[in-house]
């Protein structure tokens, strides 16, 4: 059993660093934020499972270790946050109100407009909590009787999207301030999407964790309420 779990970790963590490193590679020589590799090891990685009928528990499991390295990740980005934090003390206000605005409003439009298409209550928990990182989504999705699963799916395609299309959409509806798309992709698509625009600029980096940061906690906080709110409105 041991030995078996250990060639599986060996196996399928080998596997999927072969299928990412390249895209690494592609992507900078290429220079494109599209071209996003983790998106297209998702896609290898599902068509390789699906191909060979491998257990989803079982490669999740073996890949625990490369999970786990998310969270270094994660302390990094507060590093370009630490540089900016002179410029953002005179803003803090400003900032907390943005924010928080638009916390309420990705959970009760999501909510709502979930309600008013298909009408299903745990569906619109899960997917008014698809803006902030996955441990808090996914924990006040279960708190709220929602579906986990469908959260989960909904955090990584807000993320993508947004590392992928986020600064094209910013700048065709005229928002160029690095600042300001460094907010808006944080709050939106969290920690890929403040990955992947910290490649632009220490501004980006540092606008795009503080409100990856802050609009997770306002949301947690506000939630709970908001949602129960919204469940009295659309029973």
């Amino acid at each position: 059993m041991i030995i078996t779990l250990l060639l599986n970790i060996l196996l399928y963590s080998s596997l999927t660093l072969l299928i990412y490193l390249p895209f690494v590679h592609w992507q900078n020589k290429l220079n494109k934020i599209w071209f996003n590799p983790m998106l297209f090891t998702i896609f290898i990685v599902i068509g390789i499972l699906l191909t060979f009928d491998i257990s989803y528990q079982n490669y999740a499991q073996a890949t625990t270790g490369l999970s786990h390295l998310l969270e270094p990740a994660v302390v990094a980005l507060g590093y370009p946050l630490y540089q900016q934090l002179h410029v953002m003390r005179s803003k803090w206000k400003q900032i907390m109100i943005l924010l928080t605005i638009a916390a309420v409003a990705v959970i009760a439009v999501s909510y709502t407009f979930t309600m008013l298409v298909i009408k299903l209550p745990a569906v619109a928990v899960s997917l008014s909590l698809k803006s902030i990182t996955m441990p808090i989504g996914i924990a006040l999705t279960e708190q709220l009787q929602g579906n986990s699963a469908i959260t989960a799916f909904a955090i990584i395609l807000a993320g993508l999207f947004g590392a992928i299309l986020g600064i094209k959409w910013l700048t065709f509806i005229n928002i160029t301030s690095p600042k300001a798309q460094g907010l808006a992709i944080g709050t939106a698509s969290h920690v890929l999407g403040t990955a992947t625009i910290s490649q632009l600029s220490y501004q980006h980096a540092a606008y795009s964790s503080l409100a990856l940061i802050v609009s997770a906690t306002i949301t947690a906080i506000i939630s709970p309420s908001l949602i129960t709110e919204l469940q009295l409105i659309y029973p």
